[in-house]
């Protein structure tokens, strides 16, 4: 494709040649000729003076020094947002995959009972249980099983072998990723007098609320009584669990391997780095920012602050902490050579009042 006709997709204006031929997208590293890039972030401009590209995507009025320097030239495409401009080109040269289509496979079991709205499209061996609601336009993948009594309203996507237990609801416009389990029993055990351990009934159900995107491999456990509730707009990444009776604000976000320990409640347009840890019964304020491997032992009640360690302290603090901490070494030599100086002065002293 000429490149005039991607600047004219993505509203460009072109400084070079408009009659070179883009044949891929890809990362301003790893691009080589005929590809098309982009620079968004101050990170990457080292690879400005060395990337092969054949054209990049630039903000309008922003200058880099770095690209008068090239040993070979560059066509440019002056943009307002680089990296929306890329992920439009990214879909188009990468379409997604074919959709499946409408209807339900010959393969799949699905009970009298349940009720399947308009275009849905059921692939092949899911299984949809009793009373089940399907809305209309919903997708599901193959071997995804939706037991008895599970809702899952309009244009909801569900990617391959997803599990969604009894009597759980999902909302519109909802995607879940293959491995996710949505509605696992909690984990509740009573213990006894003999040693042994008692489990508790899981009776609860979990509430996944619309424009949710939930990633690979999660597990959203069922509340015990009531309700575990994802509300709209939440984006979980893989392996992430939550707990029985958890809720999520609207419109946080939280990377991999976080987990999030019962009953707990996180506020709306929380960001939550990976591998974070929740103890349970606990609030967190709305805006709350915790960084990657934090552990947090109590509620926070001051909302859009920032957080960083186990536990967590207000991220500043905790960063002059880290700072001591690396100083040790140094300040445990220069602590033993203090006391060496002073055990020689006491001495000299002690010989001085003896004479």
């Amino acid at each position: 494709m000429k490149l005039s006709k991607i600047a004219k997709l993505v509203d460009g204006e072109i400084v070079g040649d408009s009659n070179v031929e883009i044949e891929r997208v890809a990362k301003i590293e790893d691009a080589g000729r005929g590809d098309i890039t982009f620079i968004a972030n101050v990170k990457y401009k080292k690879y400005l003076k060395s990337t092969k590209a054949t054209a990049i995507l630039v903000a309008i009025n922003t200058r880099w020094e770095e690209l008068l320097h090239r040993p070979d030239p560059i066509q440019l495409v002056l943009v307002k947002e680089p990296y929306s401009a890329f992920l439009c080109l990214a879909e188009l040269f990468y379409p997604p995959p074919s959709a499946l289509p409408v209807g339900v496979h010959p393969t799949a079991v699905v009970s009298k009972s349940a009720t399947i709205g308009k275009a849905a499209a059921i692939g092949a061996h899911v299984v949809i249980g009793e009373r089940c609601k399907i809305g209309e336009r919903v997708t599901l993948n193959a071997g995804s099983v939706l037991c008895d009594d599970v809702e899952i309203e309009d244009l909801s996507f569900i990617y391959p072998n997803v599990t969604i237990r009894e009597g759980c609801k999902v909302g519109k416009r909802v995607i879940l990723h293959s491995g996710t389990v949505i509605g696992s029993d909690g984990f509740g055990f009573t213990p006894q007098s003999d040693g042994t351990y008692e489990k508790i009934p899981q009776r609860g159900i979990v509430v996944v609320e619309d424009d949710v995107e939930i990633g690979a491999n999660c597990t959203i456990d069922r509340a015990t009584i009531g309700e575990t509730r994802i509300k709209q707009g939440v984006k979980l990444d893989n392996l992430i669990h939550v707990a029985h009776n958890v809720v999520i604000g609207e419109h946080t976000v939280i990377a991999a391997q976080t987990g999030i320990s019962g009953s707990t409640k996180i506020g709306k347009n929380c960001i939550i780095a990976g591998q974070v840890g929740f103890i349970g019964h606990i609030e967190i304020a709305d805006r709350t920012t915790f960084a990657a491997q934090s552990g947090v032992p109590k509620t926070i009640t001051e909302p859009g602050k920032t957080y960083f360690g186990s536990p967590v302290k207000e991220h500043h603090h905790a960063f002059r902490i880290e700072g001591a901490i690396r100083q040790l070494p140094e300040l445990l030599v220069e602590m033993r050579n203090l006391k060496e100086r002073i055990e020689k002065i006491e001495r000299q002293q002690k010989v001085e009042s003896q004479d």
